[in-house]
């Protein structure tokens, strides 16, 4: 049997919920609001609550906010992690009328209006929270398309946990390449391949580039980290899809201005641990041989989407969101709303799927608190309409494209837009002053204060021994081999 999370019920409170039956409104007090879900929609819809005669009660297996934006500068050592997270408690405790709950929600019962819980900081399980208006905003994982098998060797990026095993396997390629006597072996360590040439793979490819030519330029003896190959994949004619064709032309030349190699309408095939296979629509296949693997290519919504479209009748699209009304509300369940990257939600003016993006999320959230507060205010409510202010994507050092209502930018101006915008996105102003910081003494510098390998999941820094034997010995050893391979 589950239990109902209690708060300050009394023990007749407490028989009522367990017995499955609604308790009154006299008993209760103030409308209860649940929200699933501590990223950009749950939390401006959290804060959008503060003064709104509710009880909110924001549940999420982590207990901070990410700003996932930026993940990718954890990932290559620019930022540290905490320098892109923040506490919820934190964010949060000047709103008394909210409370965090650390536990993971399994699933729903829409029907009694019960968010059912099964793990919570203390261990129990079975636990139900009861709600008068719930928002659901679980956000989204990797996608390999049906692929699953390739996630161990091409980790995506969508965690702090990824974020980290991703810097560990980056950063231990190069200590890798070191000690490796063999060429071949040494090209493979050497080679990096992004899958994904979307924001977040123009990124990491550019990152990594810079790591290689800048930040590690002279840490190195026994190799010259300059020679570093970095391939990006992308199955679409062009990078940044979401941007105009010329912005993502300017990419591209900005890509192969730093080295990065960019391979355009190939399609990945196949992925093993030190191997990429890759398709033309013409039918020739390349094989890479890359050590390090990356996965920016797509995501899915998170499992609560298609638990809740089970209990309400819902359709799911091909990425598992959950369609919602205009209002962003389930059919035929006005209380119940479904926000951010899970939701599949249409801009009525055009018909077009809104984009996964934070924008969009935080967007949400503050309609679907107004959206609230009006529904208890008695005021009459609106239909979501998203105002979109753009979209900036950065590159590299001084490199970066940026499309906004009012403009076109490339270059300089784009980047220290991008800078702008994220430094202002970011929640706390501790966070601000901190990355702002770490940016401007990178900037001058060059360089990059969280270069640490730390422990995979096998608890070691280091890889496995392999069993083959290999001497170690002085100077540079011969030219690096070519990591690819051409079969038609």
């Amino acid at each position: 049997m589950r239990r109902a999370m209690t708060g300050t019920m009394t023990h007749h409170e407490l028989m009522l919920l367990m017995s499955g039956r609604r308790l009154p409104r006299t008993i209760l007090g103030r409308h209860r609001v649940v929200i699933v879900g501590g990223g950009f929609g749950g939390l401006l819809a959290a804060r959008s609550l503060k003064d709104a005669p509710v009880e909110v009660t924001l549940v999420d297996r982590r207990n901070f906010h990410l700003f996932q934006p930026l993940l990718y500068q954890v990932a290559t050592g620019s930022l540290a992690l905490g320098e892109i997270a923040s506490p919820l408690r934190g964010v949060l405790r000047h709103q008394a009328n909210t409370r965090v709950v650390l536990a993971e929600v399994s699933g729903f019962d829409l029907e009694r209006r019960r968010v059912l819980v099964d793990r919570t900081a203390s261990g129990h399980g079975a636990i139900e929270v009861p709600y008068d208006t719930l928002v659901v905003a679980a956000g989204a994982r990797h996608s390999y398309f049906g692929h699953d098998e390739w996630e161990p060797a091409a980790p995506g990026l969508k965690s702090i946990e990824d974020a980290l095993e991703i810097r560990r396997r980056i950063l231990l390629a190069f200590e890798a390449a070191e000690v490796e006597t063999d060429a071949v072996r040494r090209g493979a360590w050497l080679t990096f391949v992004v899958v994904g040439a979307g924001p977040t793979g123009v990124e990491l490819a550019g990152q990594i580039v810079e790591i290689a030519n800048d930040t590690m330029r002279h840490d190195f003896r026994r190799f010259d980290p300059t020679r570093t190959r970095v391939y990006l994949v992308e199955a679409a004619d062009r990078v940044l899809g979401a941007f105009s064709p010329d912005l993502s032309q300017a990419a591209l030349d900005a890509l192969h201005g730093m080295g990065v190699t960019v391979l355009l309408g190939e399609m990945v095939t196949d992925i093993v641990e030190g191997q990429v296979t890759t398709r033309t629509a013409g039918g020739a296949e390349r094989v890479i041989e890359a050590r390090t693997i990356m996965w920016a290519a797509g995501v899915e919504a998170s499992g609560l989407a298609g638990r809740l479209a089970e209990q309400c009748g819902a359709e799911v699209d091909r990425a598992g969101r959950i369609h919602v009304l205009p209002d962003l509300t389930l059919p035929g369940h006005p209380e119940v709303f479904a926000i951010g990257d899970m939701a599949h939600a249409e801009d009525p003016a055009t018909g077009r799927l809104l984009p996964g993006v934070a924008p969009v999320a935080m967007q949400q959230g503050e309609h679907v608190g107004a959206t609230i507060a009006a529904r208890l205010a008695g005021r009459p409510t609106r239909p979501f309409r998203y105002r979109d202010k753009g979209n900036l994507a950065t590159i590299g050092r001084a490199k970066a494209v940026a499309e906004l209502p009012y403009g076109k930018a490339t270059g300089l101006l784009a980047w220290i837009l991008w800078l702008l915008v994220h430094i202002m996105y970011l929640i706390g102003f501790q966070n601000r002053m901190l990355v702002l910081m770490r940016w401007a003494f990178s900037f001058f510098t060059h360089g990059r204060g969280a270069r640490l390998i730390t422990a995979g999941v096998r608890g070691s820094a280091l890889p496995a021994a392999e069993d083959d034997d290999a001497t170690l010995h002085g100077g540079h050893d011969a030219p690096l081999t070519a990591p690819e391979r051409r079969m038609t």
